[in-house]
């Protein structure tokens, strides 16, 4: 991941994950709940952006970077956020090496996938926050 695509500690950072129906779903739900408890990123309603929620549409205007996690190949938070007008930088799992039907969501995994998703700045920033968080 490029260096200038690091949520690292950054202010005004959506995250927006697709939960979809499947263990990769449920992966990117995990990793983007992670990242928001660590500071990482904001996690934000991927459903008020898709139903054109004009207060949401607004907030994600205001942002400095949107971010896109999708569990496969469908790509269903990158589609609906472009839909909506934006750009964001967007991650699919299956291509970071998560297989969709056999992939165990257990703490190692969503710390993996998300310290790919971070660019290895999980740790970093669990340093940082009191009480150590990323499963410090």
């Amino acid at each position: 991941m490029a260096e200038n695509n690091c949520m690292c500690q950054e202010a005004g950072v959506l995250i927006f994950p697709c939960s979809g129906g499947s263990d990769v779903g449920e992966l990117s739900d995990s990793v983007a709940r992670k990242m928001a408890k660590c500071g990482q990123a904001k996690m934000f309603c991927l459903a008020g952006i898709g139903a054109h929620i004009p207060g949401m549409i607004e907030s994600a205007k205001a942002a400095k970077k949107l971010i896109a996690i999708d569990g496969c190949q469908v790509l269903c938070s990158k589609k609906i956020l472009e839909h909506a007008g934006f750009t964001p930088i967007s991650f699919n799992l299956k291509d970071l090496g998560f297989e969709k039907g056999r992939t165990k969501v257990d703490d190692e995994t969503i710390e993996k996938a998300a310290t790919k998703i971070s660019g290895g700045k999980g740790e970093e920033t669990a340093n940082r926050n009191s009480g150590g968080c990323c499963g410090n």
